[in-house]
C-alpha cells in the first residue's frame, strides 16, 4: 500500500535527480511554485494532502520521466542495493575535456574509462549513456564534488534541460539549454558565479542531456 510519504518522497526525489528544487519542478512543469511546499503536504484541518494525478503527470512529461521510472522512486530503489542495475562508462568530469574520450557524436571510446553500477532506470537505459563524476565546486549549488551525471548523447533537447557541451577546442560544461537554433546557443550557468554563454554552433563538438543525477 502507497503511503503519503512515500509519494511525496518520489517527487522529492525525481526533482534532485533532474537538478531541481521541488519549487523549480513544479515551476518547470508548469504548476505554481509553491504546489510541492512541505507545508501544503498537510491540509489545514490536519489531514494529509495527496498530489494529483495531473501534478505527477505533469512533472513527468516536464523531465521526461515515465511511471515506471516514478515507481522506483516511490519504492525508494538504492542505487547500491537495487539488484536491477547496469553499467555504464564513467570518467571525471575534468577528464573528459581531454582528447580521446569521445568520438565526433560525443559517445564514449577507448579503453579508459572506468565502469560504476547504476539503477536499470528507463532514462539512463540507452544505448551509448554514461557517466561523468563532478569534481570541485564550480557548478555548486546544484551539482557538487563527487555527484554522478548520466549523460544520454541521443535524447531530445528542450529549452530548461540541464544539458552537458563539449566545444570544439575542448573545453566541457554543464549548463541549462536557455534556447537553441542553427546558428548558436545559448545556456546559462548553473553556478551564479559563473557568466551565462552564447555559443556558436560551429563551436559546439556535441551536446548531450542530463538524464539522472547521482547524490
Amino acid at each position: 500500500m502507497l503511503t503519503h510519504e512515500q509519494i511525496w518522497r518520489a517527487i522529492d526525489r525525481l526533482a534532485t535527480t533532474f537538478g531541481y528544487s521541488p519549487s523549480g519542478l513544479a515551476k518547470q512543469a508548469g504548476l505554481d511554485s509553491t504546489s510541492f511546499n512541505k507545508s501544503k503536504r498537510i491540509g489545514p484541518d490536519g489531514k494529509p494532502r495527496w498530489p494529483s494525478t495531473e501534478s505527477v503527470s505533469r512533472i513527468l512529461a516536464a523531465t521526461g520521466a515515465t511511471m515506471h521510472d516514478f515507481v522506483s522512486l516511490v519504492e525508494d530503489l538504492d542505487p547500491k542495493n537495487n539488484n536491477s542495475t547496469l553499467t555504464i562508462p564513467v570518467i571525471g568530469f575534468a577528464q573528459a575535456g581531454s582528447q580521446g574520450f569521445f568520438d565526433e557524436e560525443g559517445y564514449p571510446k577507448g579503453d579508459s574509462w572506468d565502469e560504476v553500477r547504476f539503477p536499470d532506470y528507463n532514462a539512463s537505459n540507452e544505448e551509448g549513456c554514461y557517466a561523468l563524476e563532478i569534481s570541485g565546486d564550480s557548478m555548486e549549488p546544484l551539482y557538487r564534488d563527487g555527484d554522478i551525471l548520466v549523460i544520454s548523447p541521443k535524447a531530445k533537447l528542450r529549452n530548461g534541460d540541464r544539458i552537458v557541451i563539449k566545444t570544439t577546442n575542448g573545453e566541457i560544461m554543464a549548463k541549462e539549454l536557455v534556447r537553441q537554433n542553427a546558428s548558436r546557443i545559448e545556456i546559462r550557468s548553473l553556478n551564479p558565479d559563473h557568466e551565462n554563454r552564447k555559443i556558436p554552433a560551429n563551436d559546439i563538438s556535441w551536446i548531450g542531456r542530463i538524464t539522472w543525477v547521482s547524490q
